[in-house]
Protein backbone atom coordinates (compact mmCIF):
# COMPACT_ATOMS: atom_id res chain seq x y z
CA UNK A 1 0.00 0.00 0.00
CA UNK A 2 1.15 3.54 -0.78
CA UNK A 3 1.22 6.42 1.69
CA UNK A 4 -1.17 9.03 0.31
CA UNK A 5 -1.44 12.28 2.28
CA UNK A 6 -4.69 14.12 1.52
CA UNK A 7 -4.12 17.77 2.47
CA UNK A 8 -6.99 20.09 3.41
CA UNK A 9 -6.95 23.86 2.83
CA UNK A 10 -9.50 26.62 3.31
CA UNK A 11 -8.91 30.39 2.94
CA UNK A 12 -5.91 32.42 1.77
CA UNK A 13 -4.47 35.87 2.43
CA UNK A 14 -1.47 37.98 1.47
CA UNK A 15 -0.41 39.22 4.92
CA UNK A 16 1.81 36.88 6.94
CA UNK A 17 0.44 38.26 10.22
CA UNK A 18 -3.09 37.20 9.17
CA UNK A 19 -1.98 33.62 8.52
CA UNK A 20 -3.77 31.72 11.26
CA UNK A 21 -6.51 29.16 11.76
CA UNK A 22 -8.29 28.36 8.50
CA UNK A 23 -6.56 31.20 6.64
CA UNK A 24 -3.12 30.57 5.15
CA UNK A 25 -0.73 33.17 3.75
CA UNK A 26 -0.13 32.69 0.03
CA UNK A 27 3.62 32.92 0.66
CA UNK A 28 3.46 29.92 3.01
CA UNK A 29 1.38 27.98 0.51
CA UNK A 30 3.96 28.72 -2.16
CA UNK A 31 6.73 27.40 0.10
CA UNK A 32 4.74 24.21 0.56
CA UNK A 33 4.28 23.73 -3.18
CA UNK A 34 7.97 24.39 -3.80
CA UNK A 35 8.80 21.74 -1.22
CA UNK A 36 6.40 19.22 -2.77
CA UNK A 37 7.84 19.81 -6.22
CA UNK A 38 11.45 19.62 -4.98
CA UNK A 39 10.73 16.21 -3.44
CA UNK A 40 9.06 14.89 -6.58
CA UNK A 41 5.48 14.67 -5.30
CA UNK A 42 2.80 13.99 -7.90
CA UNK A 43 -0.75 15.23 -7.32
CA UNK A 44 -3.91 13.38 -8.34
CA UNK A 45 -7.54 14.10 -9.05
CA UNK A 46 -9.99 11.84 -7.23
CA UNK A 47 -11.35 10.67 -10.56
CA UNK A 48 -7.89 9.34 -11.41
CA UNK A 49 -7.84 7.19 -8.27
CA UNK A 50 -10.96 5.19 -9.16
CA UNK A 51 -9.00 3.14 -11.69
CA UNK A 52 -5.69 3.03 -9.81
CA UNK A 53 -4.45 0.13 -7.70
CA UNK A 54 -0.93 1.51 -7.19
CA UNK A 55 0.56 4.99 -7.05
CA UNK A 56 4.04 6.50 -7.22
CA UNK A 57 5.85 6.52 -3.88
CA UNK A 58 5.50 10.29 -3.48
CA UNK A 59 1.84 10.99 -4.22
CA UNK A 60 -0.46 13.60 -2.73
CA UNK A 61 -4.03 14.85 -3.04
CA UNK A 62 -4.56 18.60 -2.52
CA UNK A 63 -8.09 19.48 -1.41
CA UNK A 64 -9.73 22.85 -0.82
CA UNK A 65 -12.99 23.28 1.09
CA UNK A 66 -15.68 25.91 0.43
CA UNK A 67 -14.42 27.34 -2.91
CA UNK A 68 -13.74 30.76 -1.42
CA UNK A 69 -12.76 33.58 -3.75
CA UNK A 70 -9.38 33.73 -1.99
CA UNK A 71 -8.64 30.27 -3.40
CA UNK A 72 -9.30 31.65 -6.88
CA UNK A 73 -7.15 34.72 -6.27
CA UNK A 74 -4.17 33.25 -4.44
CA UNK A 75 -4.08 29.44 -4.47
CA UNK A 76 -5.09 28.80 -8.09
CA UNK A 77 -2.24 30.82 -9.71
CA UNK A 78 0.29 29.00 -7.51
CA UNK A 79 -1.13 25.60 -8.40
CA UNK A 80 -0.72 26.51 -12.07
CA UNK A 81 2.77 27.93 -11.50
CA UNK A 82 4.09 24.79 -9.83
CA UNK A 83 2.16 22.24 -11.86
CA UNK A 84 -0.17 20.73 -9.26
CA UNK A 85 -3.75 19.50 -9.54
CA UNK A 86 -6.33 20.05 -6.79
CA UNK A 87 -9.86 19.15 -5.75
CA UNK A 88 -12.29 21.95 -4.84
CA UNK A 89 -15.14 20.83 -2.55
CA UNK A 90 -18.25 22.92 -3.24
CA UNK A 91 -21.06 23.92 -0.79
CA UNK A 92 -23.67 24.43 -3.49
CA UNK A 93 -26.19 26.51 -1.54
CA UNK A 94 -23.65 29.29 -1.04
CA UNK A 95 -22.37 29.97 -4.55
CA UNK A 96 -21.91 33.71 -4.98
CA UNK A 97 -22.56 34.28 -1.25
CA UNK A 98 -20.37 33.97 1.85
CA UNK A 99 -19.52 31.20 4.31
CA UNK A 100 -22.48 32.06 6.54
CA UNK A 101 -22.19 28.76 8.47
CA UNK A 102 -19.08 30.20 10.18
CA UNK A 103 -20.91 33.28 11.51
CA UNK A 104 -21.59 31.63 14.87
CA UNK A 105 -17.85 31.07 15.26
CA UNK A 106 -17.02 34.67 14.47
CA UNK A 107 -15.07 33.51 11.43
CA UNK A 108 -17.51 34.00 8.55
CA UNK A 109 -17.64 36.59 5.80
CA UNK A 110 -15.40 34.93 3.21
CA UNK A 111 -16.86 35.36 -0.29
CA UNK A 112 -17.55 32.13 -2.18
CA UNK A 113 -17.06 31.68 -5.91
CA UNK A 114 -19.96 31.99 -8.31
CA UNK A 115 -21.08 29.19 -10.59
CA UNK A 116 -19.56 31.14 -13.48
CA UNK A 117 -16.20 31.15 -11.75
CA UNK A 118 -16.42 27.41 -11.16
CA UNK A 119 -17.21 26.83 -14.83
CA UNK A 120 -14.19 28.95 -15.77
CA UNK A 121 -11.73 26.80 -13.80
CA UNK A 122 -9.28 24.83 -15.93
CA UNK A 123 -10.38 21.17 -15.67
CA UNK A 124 -6.76 20.10 -16.12
CA UNK A 125 -5.92 21.89 -12.86
CA UNK A 126 -9.10 21.77 -10.75
CA UNK A 127 -11.62 19.01 -10.18
CA UNK A 128 -14.89 19.85 -8.43
CA UNK A 129 -16.49 17.60 -5.82
CA UNK A 130 -19.22 17.77 -3.16
CA UNK A 131 -19.11 19.63 0.15
CA UNK A 132 -22.89 19.14 0.58
CA UNK A 133 -25.64 21.59 -0.33
CA UNK A 134 -26.18 23.50 2.93
CA UNK A 135 -23.00 22.61 4.87
CA UNK A 136 -24.79 20.72 7.69
CA UNK A 137 -23.39 18.44 10.37
CA UNK A 138 -24.42 15.22 8.72
CA UNK A 139 -24.45 13.16 11.91
CA UNK A 140 -27.37 15.30 13.13
CA UNK A 141 -29.55 14.76 10.05
CA UNK A 142 -32.20 12.16 9.34
CA UNK A 143 -31.87 9.99 6.24
CA UNK A 144 -34.62 12.06 4.66
CA UNK A 145 -32.78 15.32 5.33
CA UNK A 146 -29.53 13.90 3.99
CA UNK A 147 -31.28 12.84 0.79
CA UNK A 148 -32.86 16.27 0.45
CA UNK A 149 -29.38 17.82 0.75
CA UNK A 150 -28.06 15.53 -2.01
CA UNK A 151 -31.07 16.29 -4.23
CA UNK A 152 -30.68 20.05 -3.81
CA UNK A 153 -26.99 19.82 -4.66
CA UNK A 154 -27.79 17.87 -7.82
CA UNK A 155 -30.34 20.48 -8.84
CA UNK A 156 -27.69 23.20 -8.65
CA UNK A 157 -25.18 21.05 -10.54
CA UNK A 158 -27.68 20.46 -13.35
CA UNK A 159 -28.96 24.04 -13.48
CA UNK A 160 -25.46 25.54 -13.52
CA UNK A 161 -24.01 22.89 -15.86
CA UNK A 162 -21.17 22.01 -13.53
CA UNK A 163 -18.96 18.95 -13.88
CA UNK A 164 -18.66 17.49 -10.38
CA UNK A 165 -16.93 14.27 -9.36
CA UNK A 166 -19.04 12.18 -6.94
CA UNK A 167 -16.92 12.48 -3.81
CA UNK A 168 -17.99 14.17 -0.58
CA UNK A 169 -15.96 16.05 2.02
CA UNK A 170 -18.10 15.93 5.16
CA UNK A 171 -18.74 19.47 6.48
CA UNK A 172 -16.80 19.91 9.75
CA UNK A 173 -15.51 16.38 9.13
CA UNK A 174 -18.79 15.28 10.71
CA UNK A 175 -20.52 11.98 9.89
CA UNK A 176 -22.39 9.31 11.91
CA UNK A 177 -20.07 7.26 14.11
CA UNK A 178 -22.52 4.90 15.82
CA UNK A 179 -24.04 1.75 14.38
CA UNK A 180 -26.41 1.03 12.77
CA UNK A 181 -26.73 4.69 11.73
CA UNK A 182 -23.27 4.75 10.18
CA UNK A 183 -23.96 1.72 7.98
CA UNK A 184 -27.23 3.28 6.83
CA UNK A 185 -25.38 6.51 6.03
CA UNK A 186 -22.72 4.71 3.98
CA UNK A 187 -25.45 2.84 2.11
CA UNK A 188 -27.08 6.18 1.34
CA UNK A 189 -23.77 7.45 -0.04
CA UNK A 190 -23.62 4.41 -2.31
CA UNK A 191 -27.18 4.98 -3.47
CA UNK A 192 -26.20 8.53 -4.44
CA UNK A 193 -23.18 7.17 -6.35
CA UNK A 194 -20.67 8.80 -4.00
CA UNK A 195 -17.30 7.12 -4.62
CA UNK A 196 -15.31 8.60 -1.71
CA UNK A 197 -16.12 10.25 1.62
CA UNK A 198 -13.57 12.40 3.47
CA UNK A 199 -13.39 13.11 7.19
CA UNK A 200 -10.54 14.97 8.93
CA UNK A 201 -8.62 12.64 11.26
CA UNK A 202 -5.18 14.19 10.55
CA UNK A 203 -3.64 10.91 9.46
CA UNK A 204 -1.79 9.89 6.33
CA UNK A 205 -4.04 7.53 4.39
CA UNK A 206 -2.92 4.29 2.77
CA UNK A 207 -3.92 3.65 -0.81
CA UNK A 208 -5.86 1.69 -2.00
CA UNK A 209 -8.33 2.89 0.63
CA UNK A 210 -9.82 0.00 2.63
CA UNK A 211 -12.95 2.02 3.48
CA UNK A 212 -13.66 4.69 0.85
CA UNK A 213 -16.06 6.57 3.17
CA UNK A 214 -13.71 7.35 6.05
CA UNK A 215 -10.66 8.71 4.22
CA UNK A 216 -8.62 10.96 6.54
CA UNK A 217 -7.37 14.39 5.54
CA UNK A 218 -4.60 16.49 7.08
CA UNK A 219 -5.68 19.98 8.14
CA UNK A 220 -3.13 22.60 7.01
CA UNK A 221 -3.38 25.68 9.23
CA UNK A 222 -2.31 29.27 8.80
CA UNK A 223 0.27 28.87 11.57
CA UNK A 224 2.00 26.00 9.77
CA UNK A 225 5.54 27.09 8.89
CA UNK A 226 7.47 24.84 6.50
CA UNK A 227 8.94 22.53 9.15
CA UNK A 228 5.49 21.96 10.63
CA UNK A 229 4.08 21.33 7.13
CA UNK A 230 6.80 18.76 6.43
CA UNK A 231 6.00 16.99 9.70
CA UNK A 232 2.27 16.90 8.87
CA UNK A 233 2.99 15.63 5.36
CA UNK A 234 5.00 12.76 6.85
CA UNK A 235 3.03 11.92 9.99
CA UNK A 236 -0.31 13.73 9.89
CA UNK A 237 -0.71 14.70 13.53
CA UNK A 238 1.61 17.15 15.23
CA UNK A 239 3.52 15.78 18.19
CA UNK A 240 6.32 18.29 18.59
CA UNK A 241 4.39 21.55 18.94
Amino acid sequence: MTRLPVLMYHNFCTEAEASKGLTLAASRFEQQLIYLRSKGYQSFFLSELTAQTALPKRSVVLTFDDVTVSQWEYALPLLVKYGFKAVFFVPFAYLGKTDAWNASLGAGGHPIMTAAQLRALDPHVIELAHHSFAHPRMATLSSKAIQQDFDQAQQVIAAEQLTVFPALAYPYGNYPRQQPVQSHFFTQLQENCIAFGFRIGNKVSRFPWSNPYVIPRIDIKGEDHLLRFRWKLRWGRLRLW
